[in-house]
């Protein structure tokens, strides 16, 4: 049993799209709590200075790549012998635009990042954990970052909404099969949160005018407001927890 629950000294985790925004607020969460944290991202000066700044190791890698993801996993392994984490963390979007106007390239690059990409982290992170448990360590985290647009309408971002449901599912059907090995596998659902993917939502005064007023909080999401999450699912206290998706959005679906 650890000195106290929340302490995950001895654990590694990965965290894609760790550079920034809520990605980087889980993982300084987790440092804070003793994890070994390692991040991936796809530009390499921002995860490096990133990386530097929250005492992190890093790898430049795109998970839309499986190739690319197989082998930054192999990496992180020989590194740190284990990884007990795998925060399927990073995604995109592409500007709001109605149905009528979505081409299929667009549909083809969110889906490829936003479901095929933390499909790719989980499989390669699974088999190392589904090998751990049979030689006696059962114990293993997978988690995703899907949104509440996987669960309300994302008028004008059905591309978006329809990826983060399918992580949705995805969590559900790994934490039946991974469930025997001592792998949990969440969820969690963002709300309005602060990130470069939100930008434009923060310095729009009339989408804030019609966000704000529906959060129960009176404010947005800020990184910070995702560690204490992160850090939760990553402990043995959360062990019996698993297929869930935690909406985090400061009340905002509740209406």
């Amino acid at each position: 049993m650890p000195a106290h629950l929340f302490d995950l000294t001895g654990r590694v985790a990965i965290m894609t799209g760790g550079a920034t925004g809520l990605g980087l607020g889980m993982a300084e969460a987790l440092i804070s709590m003793g994890c070994t944290v390692e991040i991936w991202g796809r530009r390499p000066k921002i995860v490096e200075e990133a990386a530097e700044k929250i005492g992190a190791s890093f790898q430049i890698c795109d998970v839309a790549d499986k190739s690319a993801v197989d082998s930054a996993f192999a990496k992180s392994l020989a590194t740190h012998k284990a990884v007990h984490g795998m925060f399927a963390n990073a995604g995109i979007a592409d500007p709001r635009a109605t149905s009528l106007d979505r081409d299929e390239d667009a549909w083809r690059r969110v889906l490829a990042v936003n479901v095929e990409g933390v499909a790719y982290c989980f499989r390669a992170a699974a088999v190392h954990m589904r090998e751990r448990a049979k030689n006696g360590d059962p114990f293993g985290r997978l988690i995703g970052t899907s949104s509440v647009a996987s669960i309300m309408g994302a008028a004008y971002n059905e591309h978006y909404g329809a990826s983060k449901g399918a992580v949705n599912s995805m969590v559900r059907a790994l934490a039946v099969e991974y469930g025997r090995y001592g792998v949990t596998v969440n969820a969690i659902l963002p709300g309005f949160a602060r990130s470069e993917m939100t930008e434009g939502i923060f310095e729009d005064e009339k989408m804030m005018g019609a966000v704000l007023p529906r959060v129960p909080m009176r404010r947005l999401g800020e990184p910070e407001d995702y560690g204490g999450i992160a850090a939760y699912l990553m402990t043995d206290v959360a062990g019996y927890h698993t297929g869930q998706c935690f909406t985090i959005d400061g009340g905002y679906s509740i209406f």
